[in-house]
């Protein structure tokens, strides 16, 4: 539908003279703000219902809001919704149609309320929503780390410090600390839902209302757990947004970590992992060239989220109470760390199912570096060495097997007596890569009995509670 956009604004009367054309269009907020117009008519509905309830509208003023709200949502959703920027926002545009439709009573629907306690409500209800759905995508990306790290439990692939070869471990142990990252990214999302689930609606401009309002009433209807205690800060901070965009923050690093291994990973020089063709691209000039496009924009996508927290913390810095237009710029970065969420979740929660583990490849990079030793160290210890001691002796084994260029368990025992004579026959069984990983047979180990111990843990943690 189209809308009169031609009459005054609901804020003209104290004003002689138009809004300047150029500063309409720079003040308007309606090109990205629309995207709240579901939360906007619910919150909508919930006013009317409330005012209807204590006595400031009738039954029939309050069911003639919400009938022509509820037409004008179906008219957005149908695209047949004229956006106007004369109208400058998601709130005018709304409240401007609803008047058109059903007469003067729309114009009642603003009563005991602003547009700053509105927009409060209306980010709240957008936002509880988006973590909602964020919950879901990470839910399942979750279980696709848990069936890929069931499949590769007893994969053995080299682990690392500094980017070198330290201890050998399992592909499902490695995969299981990307799952434990992404745990605690799921409970600070539910954590900042908390914070976020608090309703505004009734501390109207900056100082409430006159009028007899129930707030009781409307946080039941729209779901809120609890009621902001002071009007001033209702209106006025935007933590709740800062602390999604941190947490956003937070999961987006994750994921970055993961994407630079997978970058790693997937080339020639590791080829540890194949991504599936469907997630990568070609070079243009290159025929032979599989790029990881994907993870790679994973990668850099975080950057745009850590600059929207910047950015949210550097708009609220140095604002004074209550309200200021300062707070129009919130949505922008907020909408857009939700998106970049959204679609990077979505993107490895399709792509991990599919990631193919080339055992062999991983099996052969664990036995270089030796990876043993401190197993050989350990070994030492048991036989009546103490750890310096038996630090220094591997050293220097080590240090021999790296002239000779071989592992430590292609040295006979001959030679490894000649650096102490506590190493007998039975030290071949600990610098096996299979010994090495076995022997870690802990709460928190790399063995393939504590891998899959985890991931069944793991599987009831994201179970629904009875």
């Amino acid at each position: 539908m189209s809308h009169d956009t031609t009459h005054s604004k609901p804020w003209s009367g104290r004003f002689n003279e138009p809004t300047d054309a150029f500063v309409e269009e720079f003040t308007a907020s309606v090109g990205f703000d629309r995207r709240l117009y579901r939360q906007d008519i619910r919150g909508s509905i919930a006013h009317a219902h409330m005012l209807s309830k204590v006595g400031v509208l009738s039954t029939e003023e309050s069911e003639a809001i919400v009938q022509g709200l509820e037409a004008i949502a179906q008219d957005i959703d149908k695209g047949q919704f004229s956006w106007s920027v004369t109208l400058e926002d998601v709130h005018m545009n709304i409240e401007a149609a609803l008047t058109e439709r059903i007469g003067p009573v729309g114009k009642k629907l603003h009563t005991g309320r602003s547009r700053n306690d509105q927009i409060a409500t209306d980010i709240r209800l957008y936002l509880r929503d988006a973590i909602d759905a964020i919950a879901t995508q990470l839910r399942h990306l979750q279980e696709a780390l848990l069936d890929l790290a069931e499949r590769e439990a007893e994969t053995i692939m080299p682990g690392f410090t500094h980017l070198q070869t330290a201890q050998p471990v399992t592909f499902g142990h490695h995969l299981m600390a990307w799952f434990e990252m992404l745990a605690r990214d799921n409970e600070r999302l539910a954590d900042c839902r908390r914070r976020v689930n608090i309703l505004p609606l009734g501390a109207a401009a900056l100082a409430g209302t006159t009028f007899p309002i129930d707030r009781a009433y409307t946080a039941e209807l729209l779901g809120f757990e609890a009621i902001t205690e002071n009007s001033l800060d209702a209106v006025s901070d935007r933590d709740f947004a800062i602390e999604f965009t941190a947490v956003g923050a937070l999961l987006m690093t994750h994921l970055s970590r993961f994407a630079e291994e997978l970058v790693l990973w997937s080339s020639a020089q590791f080829d540890f992992v194949t991504l599936p063709d469907r997630f990568c691209t070609g070079s243009s000039i290159m025929p032979q060239k599989k790029n990881p496009d994907v993870p790679e924009l994973v990668r850099g996508k975080t950057g745009r989220v850590n600059g929207h927290l910047i950015s949210l913390l550097t708009l609220m810095k140095s604002q004074p109470l209550a309200y200021n237009k300062d707070n129009q710029e919130d949505k922008e970065p907020l909408f857009d760390t939700i998106d970049t969420l959204l679609g990077s979740l979505r993107a490895f929660a399709d792509m991990v199912p599919a990631i193919k583990a080339n055992s062999d490849k991983m099996r052969e990079a664990a036995a270089k570096g030796y990876a043993t030793a401190t197993d050989l160290a350990d070994y030492l210890v048991r036989k009546g060495a103490s750890f310096r001691d038996a630090h220094e002796i591997v050293g220097k084994a080590v240090a021999h097997a790296i002239e000779q260029g071989e592992d430590l368990a292609a040295l006979n025992l001959e030679t490894l007596q000649s650096f102490t004579p506590l190493i007998q026959e039975d030290v071949f069984s600990v610098l096996t890569l299979e010994g090495s990983v076995a022997a870690r047979n802990h709460l928190g180990g790399t063995a393939p009995t504590q891998v899959r111990a985890a991931i069944q843990r793991a599987r009831r943690k994201l179970s629904p509670q009875p």
